[in-house]
C-alpha cells in the first residue's frame, strides 16, 4: 500500500470519527510549479507574498501556487482533504504541535538528507530548540523550523505606571505577577489574561519542575494531578481565576476576548506568543511591551516553544523544487522578509539578532525577550494523537477554568476523559 493510500484510509477514518473538519478540492501543483499551502492573518500573508516574489525573482524557472488560509484549523482541514485525496500540496507550513499525525504516517518527506546536502544553510544556523521539536523520531529532522517564538506577558506600561506597580522584569516570580494582578484589577480592568488551554499551562508546570505527562517521549496519560509538581502548577493556574479573581470571569471573556481588552486599555497583562504582535502595534493610546513568564518559586526559568515549519509532502516523483523554496525561505534573505511582518521571531539565529527584528523604532521595545527566552523553550510531546489530546483536554481545562465543574472532580475526569486518546492509532489525531 503506498504511503498515500496508507495515510488516506486512517484520516478516513478520523473524519468518520469527528477529529477533524473537511474542506474541497485538492492542492496538487500542476507541472510548471509547486504549490505552498500556509496560515496566517492578512499581514503575515502578506509578507508570505513578498517571500514568493522574491523567490521568483531568484529562480523564474519555478511557479509558486501560493494557497493561504486564515487559521491553523483550516490548514489541518485542507491537509487532512489533500491526503485522502491523494493530492497533498508540494510545501507546507505546520505547528510541531499539529505535524505529528502526518508524520506518523510518513506522509512526509523528511528535510534531513536535503539539509545535509544543502551549501546555503547549516543546522548551527537555527535555534536548536526548534529543529529537536520536529524531529519526529527524535534523531531525523521532518521539517525545517521557520520561526521560534516563547509565550510572555504582554504588559499596559501606562497603567502599571499609574497604579504605581513596578513593570515586570527578568527574574520576577508567581507571587511578583499576583500581586501586580490584584493591584491592576478593580473599576473594570483586570489584572490578568491567559487562555485557560495546555499550552498556556504547560510552562508555569515546567518552571515548577512538574511534567504534562508520564513520559514525554512515549506518553500514555496526563499527570496534572499525579505528580505533586505538576499538581501545585496546576492549582495556582487555576486559582487566578477562581481564587484570586484577577482574570476576566467567563461571562466577560465571552463577551470580549482578553486581547481586544487589552487593546482597549482595560487590562493590565496579556499573555500570548509573537503572533500578538502585529495586532498590538495597532495600539496608539498606551504604551505596551513584552516581559519573560514569571518563574516559580524555588523553580527554574521555562516557556514553551511556538514553531512552524516548512515540510514537503512525501510521495513526489522529486522534491528539487520544494526544496529550492523552503531552501530560499530559509536564507538570510526569505527570513528577514518575514520578521518584517511583526509575526514571527526568526528560527535563524544570524536573523534573530539582527534589526530586521530587533527593530527599536517598533513595539516591543523589548523584542530581544523571545531570544532571551530560547534555552528555556520546551516543547509538547510530538505524537500522532497530541493534537487531539490538546484539542479535547483544552476543552475540558476551561470547564474547571471557569467553575463550571467542580476542581477536584474536573481535573479527574479529563485526565480519565484524554488517557485513552494516547492509545489510539497515529492518524486519528486531527
Amino acid at each position: 500500500m503506498s504511503r498515500f493510500r496508507r495515510c488516506a484510509a486512517l484520516v478516513t477514518a478520523a473524519l468518520l470519527l469527528g477529529a477533524v473538519a473537511c474542506d474541497s478540492g485538492g492542492d496538487a501543483a500542476d507541472d510548471s510549479g509547486i504549490t505552498v499551502v500556509l496560515f496566517g492573518d492578512a499581514e503575515e500573508i502578506a509578507g508570505y507574498r513578498g517571500l514568493v516574489d522574491a523567490f521568483s525573482d531568484a529562480h523564474p524557472d519555478v511557479a509558486v501556487n501560493l494557497s493561504p488560509v486564515a487559521t491553523q484549523d483550516e490548514l489541518m482541514a485542507r491537509l487532512t482533504t489533500a491526503f485522502a485525496g491523494g493530492q497533498p500540496p508540494d510545501v507546507f507550513l505546520l505547528n510541531y504541535r499539529r505535524y505529528g499525525q502526518f508524520a506518523a504516517q510518513q506522509a512526509i518527506e523528511p528535510v534531513q538528507s536535503y539539509l545535509d546536502r544543502s551549501t546555503a544553510l547549516d543546522e548551527s544556523d537555527f535555534s536548536p530548540r526548534a529543529l529537536d521539536a520536529f524531529r519526529f523520531d527524535g534523531k531525523t529532522l521532518t521539517c525545517l523550523p521557520q520561526n521560534m517564538s516563547s509565550l510572555v506577558v504582554y504588559y499596559n506600561a501606562d497603567l502599571f505606571a499609574a497604579k504605581g506597580v513596578p513593570p515586570p522584569r527578568a527574574g520576577w516570580t508567581w507571587d511578583d505577577l499576583l500581586a501586580a494582578a490584584r493591584a491592576l484589577t478593580g473599576d473594570g480592568t483586570y489584572g490578568l489574561g491567559v487562555e485557560p488551554s495546555i499550552p498556556r499551562l504547560a510552562p508555569f508546570v515546567w518552571s515548577n519542575r512538574g511534567e504534562l505527562v508520564d513520559d514525554p517521549a512515549r506518553p500514555t496519560t496526563l499527570t496534572l494531578t499525579g505528580d505533586p509538581a505538576t499538581r501545585r502548577a496546576v492549582d495556582w493556574f487555576l486559582d487566578l481565576q477562581l481564587t484570586h479573581h484577577v482574570v476576566p470571569p467567563d461571562a466577560e471573556e465571552q463577551s470580549e476576548s482578553s486581547e481586544a481588552r487589552f487593546l482597549r486599555g482595560t487590562l493590565g497583562m496579556y499573555l500570548n506568543s509573537r503572533v500578538a504582535v502585529p495586532t498590538l502595534r495597532t495600539i496608539d493610546g498606551f504604551t505596551w511591551d513584552a516581559a519573560p513568564l514569571p518563574v516559580a518559586p524555588g523553580g527554574v526559568p521555562a516557556s514553551i516553544l511556538h514553531s512552524d515549519a516548512y515540510c514537503m509532502s512525501a510521495g513526489r516523483p522529486d522534491h528539487d523544487d520544494a526544496w529550492r523554496f523552503i531552501e530560499f525561505a530559509m536564507g538570510e534573505q526569505g527570513q528577514r522578509i518575514l520578521a518584517a511582518s511583526g509575526r514571527t521571531v526568526p528560527s535563524r539565529l544570524d536573523v534573530a539578532n539582527s534589526p530586521a527584528f530587533l527593530d527599536p523604532a517598533k513595539p516591543p521595545a523589548s523584542s530581544r525577550v523571545y531570544l532571551d527566552a530560547e534555552p528555556h523553550l520546551r516543547a509538547t510531546p510530538r505524537t500522532g494523537t497530541w493534537s487531539r489530546v490538546e484539542r479535547e483536554a483544552d476543552a475540558l481545562l476551561e470547564e474547571v477554568f471557569y467553575g463550571r465543574v467542580g476542581r477536584e472532580e474536573g481535573l479527574r475526569q479529563l485526565e480519565e476523559k484524554i488517557r485513552p486518546l494516547f492509545s489510539l492509532p497515529a492518524g486519528t489525531g486531527g
